[in-house]
């Protein structure tokens, strides 16, 4: 685990010459993250021993890591692996072909006919698309199940050459997380979702990007991020209207939290109080942006909570490069809401998810969460 201090100790050691120092330790400061967790030790993740065993360390650690998370959705959602009917497979700091999710169909017990959907190039908004993907799934086979992993390993991604502001505030912000969930398309308890959507802000294409070198992912981000919000509210509002809906009168709100100010500008747009962001804030003051599991996590969190109670609405988001958000809507519903008549209104896709911070799994580098992060979602 690295915390506040680590990371602003860090940047003026390694970058005491830099002539912006002071704005980016204010820029670090301001992103509301107090701890993150590394996949490897800290004196590790700073050497760059290049991208051949960077990627190495990726495909071991996420081998080493997902079982974990996947056995605790599976176990929430009261299933087991052979009737997972597909696979999602999150990530975006690494590379693997076949795709993880080949070696988990082999090494955990999935069918050899589990469907694969490995999403890669979509970022933060990955998690995002993940629940998305998973629900039209079981929207087209309602008795199915899908597992949805998200595995990011940020840490690997850093590169010391690379001291630009952008750059040295993404080396303050972003962290290592491993999740998984479990869509169902019958029975189980949370969200139950409703209708999802995408939406593509024209012409941001180079807003978040990567530049792929012989030296690995350099990620660029562009200043002009955090203001993305504006374009991107009215699609959050659209989706929710044309469910009858409106995005400003919902009773809990999971999104990606890229920063305090995709926080406060979302609140300010969709003129919803800040305390409704509180799962996502959370998740990014203890462990940072973890790219796609962020979503993952933030609806753990709501379960952790007890869920907001029965019928309640809620809006679920992710946003990424393109510049992109991933969204649905969906209604909160308990186990005792499965004694209802079963029509084609109320067919569910159950989703459970148990993230963890990568650093909590095997060998972390720091000390180990007394209670680490487990919990359960539910849409369909």
């Amino acid at each position: 685990m690295i915390t506040l201090a680590d990371t602003l100790a860090l940047a003026r050691s390694q970058h005491a010459e830099h002539p912006q120092l002071p704005l980016v330790l204010r820029l670090i400061e301001n992103t509301g993250v107090r701890t993150r967790h590394l996949v490897q030790p800290l004196e590790l993740t700073l050497r760059h021993p290049g991208f051949a065993e960077r990627n190495s360390v990726y495909e071991a650690e996420a081998k080493a890591r997902v079982p974990r998370v996947v056995g605790r959705a599976l176990a929430a959602a009261e299933l087991e692996a052979e009737e997972i009917d597909l696979i999602v497979y999150v990530s975006c700091t690494g590379f693997m072909m076949p795709s993880l999710t080949a070696w988990l169909i082999n090494t955990l017990g999935f069918r050899s006919t589990t469907r694969q959907l490995p999403i890669a190039q979509l970022g933060c908004a990955g998690g995002g698309a993940a629940i998305n993907r998973a629900q039209d799934f079981c929207t087209a086979y309602p008795e199915a199940n899908a597992l949805i992993v998200a595995c990011e390993f940020c840490s690997l991604c850093y590169q010391p050459t690379d001291v630009g502001v952008g750059s040295l505030l993404s080396d303050g912000l972003f962290g290592d997380g491993v999740a998984a969930a479990v869509v169902r398309g019958s029975g189980g308890t949370g969200i139950r979702l409703l209708r999802n959507g995408s939406y593509l802000i024209p012409d941001t294409e180079e807003w978040i990007s990567y530049d792929v070198r012989s030296t690995g992912f350099h990620f660029l981000l562009d200043k002009r991020v955090p203001s993305t919000m504006g374009p991107l509210a009215p699609a959050l509002c659209e989706l929710a209207a044309r469910h009858g809906w409106d995005a400003s009168e919902l009773d809990f709100y999971i999104v990606h939290a890229g920063g305090p100010r995709i926080l406060q500008d979302l609140g300010k747009y969709l003129e919803v109080p800040q305390h409704a962001f509180r799962f996502s804030r959370a998740t990014l003051t203890e462990y940072g942006n973890t790219a796609s599991v962020v979503v993952l996590d933030a609806l753990r969190r709501l379960f952790d909570e007890g869920g907001p109670g029965e019928g309640a609405r809620g809006l679920l988001a992710g946003f990424g490069p393109g510049i992109t958000a991933e969204m649905a809507v969906g209604r909160w519903e308990g186990a005792a809401a499965q004694a209802g008549p079963a029509d084609a209104d109320r067919q569910r896709a159950g989703t459970r998810h148990g993230p963890e911070p990568a650093g909590t799994a095997g060998k972390p580098p720091g000390p180990r969460p007394e209670n680490p992060p487990e919990g359960a979602l539910n849409p369909s």
